[in-house]
C-alpha cells in the first residue's frame, strides 16, 4: 500500500496477514521497501511464529525478485503469486488493507513516518487483541488462534 505525509512525500506499507486467523503479523512502513527489507520483516515474523509452508502475494517488483525466491527456497516455503488483475485471490489481505486504509491512513494527516508507525502499531494491537471479527466466530484473531491452534503454528500469509 502507499500513502503520503503532509509534506507530500510518499511512503509505502508492507502488510503481513495470517490467512488462518486474520491476524496482522506486521505492517512495515517506510519510504521504500526493497526485497532485502521485505525479507527482514518476514524473518522477524518467523522468529516468533515459525516459517510458513506457503506465502500468497501479488506480483509487485519487491516480491518477484530472486532474493525473495532464494529466501523462500532456503526455508522450504512455496511462493503462491496471485494472477494479475485478480485481487480476490488474496481477499483476506485486500479486506484487511481496506480496513487499515479507512481506519488509519485515511483518518490522519501524518507529519512523520514515526507517527505512521506509532499509530499503526497501536491499531495492530487493537485489531488483533480487542476487536472481535464476525468471520472468526466473534473472537479476536488472538482468541481464535488460541482456540483452534494453541501451538501458534498457523500457516501465516
Amino acid at each position: 500500500m502507499s500513502d503520503s505525509l503532509f509534506c507530500g512525500r510518499r511512503f509505502r506499507t508492507f502488510n503481513v496477514v495470517d490467512d488462518f486467523n486474520r491476524e496482522a503479523l506486521a505492517i512495515e512502513v517506510d519510504l521504500n521497501l526493497p526485497s532485502p527489507r521485505i525479507i527482514r520483516v518476514l524473518d522477524r515474523v518467523a522468529a516468533w511464529r515459525g516459517y510458513p509452508s506457503k506465502i500468497r502475494m501479488d506480483n509487485g517488483p519487491e516480491f518477484i525478485s530472486l532474493a525473495i525466491a532464494d529466501w523462500a527456497d532456503d526455508h522450504g516455503i512455496d511462493l503462491e503469486f496471485i494472477q494479475p488483475g485478480k485481487p480476490t485471490q488474496k481477499s483476506y489481505v485486500e479486506r484487511f488493507n481496506r480496513t487499515y486504509r479507512n481506519e488509519v491512513l485515511n483518518m490522519y494527516v501524518f507529519k512523520t513516518l514515526n507517527e505512521v508507525r506509532e499509530l499503526t502499531d497501536n491499531w495492530i494491537r487493537e485489531y488483533n487483541e480487542e476487536r472481535p471479527h464476525d468471520s472468526l466466530e466473534d473472537l479476536t484473531p488472538i482468541e481464535y488462534l488460541n482456540k483452534y491452534d494453541p501451538a501458534g503454528n498457523s500457516n501465516w500469509m
